[in-house]
Formats: C-alpha cells, structure tokens, sequence
C-alpha cells in the first residue's frame, strides 16, 4: 500500500531498546497513539501534555516517556524511536493494553512509519 499523507488521521511513536536485558523481550520506554495528524512537532518536555493523545504504560510500569538507563556494563543499547502514520483518528486499544498488542496494532494499521535508531553505552 502506498502511503499518502491525506490518509494519515493519526500518527503513534514507540519507543523501543532491543539490547535490555530481558530474554529476547527487549525494553519498551514509551508506546503513545491517537497523536492527531495535525501534530507535526513535539518537543523533548511533552510526554503526558500531548493533546488528543493516549500514552500507554511503558515496562517502567507508568504512562509516558521513560528514560534510558541500561547497564553499567559497557555493551552498546540500541534506542528506537518509531513514527506511525495510521489511517484512524484512535486505535481501539484498550487502555491497559500490553506493549505486544499495540505494537501488533500498529503493525497491522501503519500506512507507513519511519524508525531513528540511537545508541547509548553506559561505561
């Protein structure tokens, strides 16, 4: 399917450490759908002040952005920041919805996404 942005009602991020220490689970920090489309922008303070938007509880066990925070042992962590584009203005997700679920959600809606990985090594 190719992706037009007119068909884009919302957009959702997840944000994702595949690296954690969890046998093979991974780490989710933050999963927030329903973003409107007519959010372009966010900036680094906005996690839980996201108008329209449905922040889902993350592995930390709270709703909103969690930080990085791997292990002191020198291995490299991965961090991806994913943008979905969906065709619905809300997911019917429920709200206590696990992160399995809602990443199966998105993958099954996404018009299109783009995914920024960074890396982080705490020494």
């Amino acid at each position: 399917m190719e992706w037009r942005a007119e068909r884009t009602k919302s957009f959702a991020i997840t944000a994702f450490d595949p690296d954690a220490p969890t046998a093979g689970s991974g780490w989710w920090h933050w999963q927030v759908i329903n973003i409107p489309a007519t959010t372009h922008t966010l900036s680094r303070d906005q996690s839980g002040h996201i108008k329209g938007a449905t922040e889902l509880t993350n592995d930390y066990g709270v709703k909103g952005f969690g930080g990085v925070c791997p292990p002191a042992n020198g291995k490299m962590h991965r961090y991806q920041f994913t943008v979905w584009a969906l065709p619905d203005a809300k997911l019917a997700i429920p709200a206590n919805a696990s992160q399995a679920l809602v990443g199966y959600m998105l993958n099954a809606k996404s018009l299109a996404h783009a995914r920024l990985t960074a890396t982080y090594v705490n020494k």
